[in-house]
């Protein structure tokens, strides 16, 4: 590039690699050259190249990955201390403070069904006329891919059958341990779940396509921090969205590897579940990812998310037909009536007159709760980022009811099948693998017809939700990491997948997946607090937003003595054509405008004056570095005149059918106003 230097005319952009036709490069030799012609030699140049695609941001890459790579050593070298110690945290935020996230979710849950019935609900997540970037069946795939993903799978039989062999149920009866396994694991992956999911991803689709601010966790807090977002607070926030995605990630991609090879051994496809296998099942298992995330979110993930959720849906039918069918479809109903009767007193149950009980309190439900509220970041991102177009009430009840709804009908027809199965055909087997959770789903399908079959249509289902999980991961992380540049290379998507792969496969052959999982666990407390401010400030900027889409605007509204109202009068009863009406905006708007951008530079406040003559308009903006730009405009607008009025001798005579008047316009979708 010697010889050669970027001029940017009317730059408006951070980064040298948004170019568009205000950038020229100028050699020295021979005057000014079009961008298009410097393109080239910066494919050329790779360290030119290179230095432009770097969009890492310094902030919150640096300390972010200082912190994930500084606990992941010492759950490698240290896994036994690390867990000890990380253990003890874990046990005194569950014993003392557990209340905390009782009331956080039971907040969550509360605060977007207000949202969904109230008179904000209509508003979308961007612009008014936007519209939903992707069909409902493709943003559903893409919910449950990324909010359940391999957990639909991994406990989908475990779950209701540890709730059925607990100790600390033991001595009920057979139907109520029955009923209580159902109600649970309804209760733990119901709407309280994907409530958690549901606050975060509407306040960053919010923020980010109403307010146009950085896809950024925060974004959320915009309302409250305002500018100071761009300082510590925000990288600090970002930080921590970055560590807790890429801890849960590779805990529950470790976990999810573990699955797979364990199903792969009882299909006998592999020998055993030595580290070796692991290595390659995660070196396949990446690489897919990492083509799916550099391929995009409406490419690869949407598709594979479709497949997927084809396959889930086969797989039920398949079960629930081979399976006891009209036990099934009865204890759904039974279990989903169960689950709106017991609703509130679940939510607030801390189970503190119930001292037995306790421990198992503390190891299901406040577990999920904290597992949830870690998760929220990475699903919450991701979420956000397919979502815009939509309205807010339309997003909470596809968020909070479609995925409930799927989960009940999904653990109704594996967990209870299981149970029936364990009760009248296995005599205990199954309920005797309950510590077994890798291989429970792949023994429960040998009581069914078709095992093998089904057994390898799991797998697969593993397998796609594993990349799903992945890709999505990776996309967010590097989402998070360059505060949300869109232009980021795929190098960096690389990048994160291969730190995901190293990490969660030196933590399997070390044993410090449960440390780095208890890890998440705990940073899920000071999440959660978080979050209620999240939730203080999407309130405050719905209010505001309603408000100011709510004014009515007319002539009525403009201050006046009555002065002027013989001109005013004329104003109304008269018809324009359209040079007269350029005229008034070329001359009296212009000056008003101009008068104005004067006052506003007095003030230290930069305004920008526009104008076009076909149509006439001209438009007074001043530019706002977070959110959207202030545009206020005047334009000329054509109108019919109806017959009445043409043929009513009470109106002035009219020539044409048609009229101008100046119309007001601004920079988002508010109807203007005639300024006459």
């Amino acid at each position: 590039m010697q010889g050669f230097s970027v001029r940017c005319i009317n730059h408006q952009f951070g980064s040298p690699s948004f170019f568009d036709d205000r950038y020229f490069v100028e050699k020295h030799s021979s005057g000014w050259i079009p961008y298009q012609q410097i393109i080239g030699l910066l494919k050329t140049n790779p360290m030119m190249q290179q230095k432009l695609k770097s969009t890492f941001d310094k902030g919150v890459t640096v300390p972010g990955l200082t912190f994930i790579i500084g606990v992941c050593l010492f759950a490698v070298f240290l896994p036994q201390p690390t867990q000890n110690v990380l253990n003890v945290v874990k046990q005194f935020i569950f014993v003392n403070l557990n209340w905390v996230y009782v009331w956080s979710v039971t907040i969550f849950v509360i605060f977007l069904v207000y949202l969904m019935f109230s008179k904000y609900g209509d508003i979308k997540l961007g612009a008014n006329d936007s519209k939903p970037e992707y069909s409902f069946f493709s943003w559903l795939a893409m919910l449950f891919a990324a909010g359940m993903g391999i957990g639909l799978l991994y406990f989908a039989v475990a779950e209701p059958m540890s709730h059925y062999s607990a100790k600390e149920f033991a001595d009920n009866h057979y139907i109520n341990r029955a009923k209580n396994a159902q109600l649970y694991t309804f209760f733990h992956w119901g709407i309280h779940a994907w409530a958690v999911y549901g606050l975060v991803g509407l306040s960053l689709a919010y923020f980010s396509y109403r307010y146009r601010l950085p896809l950024s966790l925060r974004s959320c807090l915009f309302p409250l921090l305002k500018n100071k977002i761009n300082g510590g607070w925000g990288n600090a926030i970002d930080v921590f969205a970055l560590c807790s995605t890429f801890f849960g990630i590779t805990t529950t991609l470790g976990f999810g590897v573990v699955q797979i090879n364990s199903g792969l051994k009882t299909l006998s496809i592999l020998p055993g579940s030595s580290f070796i296998y692991q290595v390659v099942i995660v070196a396949i298992l990446v690489c897919l990812s990492i083509c799916s995330a550099v391929s995009g979110v409406g490419k690869g993930i949407k598709i594979l998310s479709n497949v997927n959720i084809i396959a889930a849906i086969l797989l039920l039918v398949f079960v629930l037909f081979a399976g006891p069918t009209v036990y099934l479809i009865g204890s759904f109903t039974d279990g989903l009536g169960n689950y709106i009767n017991n609703f509130f007193n679940i939510t607030f149950n801390t189970h503190v007159y119930d001292q037995e009980t306790l421990p198992w309190f503390y190891n299901w439900s406040i577990l999920y709760w904290a597992w949830w509220i870690s998760w929220a970041p990475f699903v919450g991102l991701f979420i956000a980022r397919i979502s815009k177009g939509r309205t807010i009430k339309s997003f909470i009840a596809a968020v909070l009811i479609l995925p409930t709804l799927f989960n009940c009908i999904w653990f109704t027809i594996f967990g209870n099948s299981a149970i029936w199965l364990d009760l009248n055909v296995a005599e205990g087997a199954l309920s005797s693998l309950v510590n077994d959770k890798d291989a429970l789903m792949f023994r429960f399908l040998e009581y069914l017809p078709l095992a093998k079959i089904s057994s390898y249509l799991v797998i697969g289902i593993i397998i796609i939700f594993f990349v799903t999980s992945a890709d999505s991961g990776i996309l967010v992380m590097d989402s998070i990491s360059t505060r949300n540049n869109e232009s980021s290379p795929n190098w960096q998507k690389v990048f994160w997948g291969l730190l995901l792969a190293t990490l969660a496969l030196m933590l399997l052959n070390a044993g410090g997946l449960q440390a780095l999982q208890t890890m998440t666990l705990i940073t899920a407390l000071p999440f959660s607090v978080i979050m209620i401010f999240f939730a203080i400030a999407l309130m405050k900027g719905l209010i505001i937003d309603h408000n100011y889409y709510s004014k009515e605007f007319s002539v009525s509204t403009v201050p006046w003595s009555g002065e002027f109202w013989k001109e005013r009068l004329k104003q109304i009863v008269s018809y324009k054509d359209s040079s007269s009406v350029g005229d008034f905006i070329n001359g009296r708007v212009t000056e008003a405008f101009t008068e104005l951008q004067k006052e506003f530079k007095a003030n230290g406040i930069a305004v920008t004056i526009s104008t076009t003559q076909k149509p006439c308009k001209i438009a007074f903006e001043i530019k706002h570095n977070q959110v959207n730009n202030f545009v206020y405009g005047v334009q000329s607008q054509l109108k019919t005149i109806s017959e009445h009025i043409i043929s009513d001798d009470n109106f002035p005579d009219v020539a044409e059918k048609k009229t101008y008047y100046p119309k007001t316009f601004f920079g988002d979708a508010r109807e203007g106003y005639d300024v006459q």
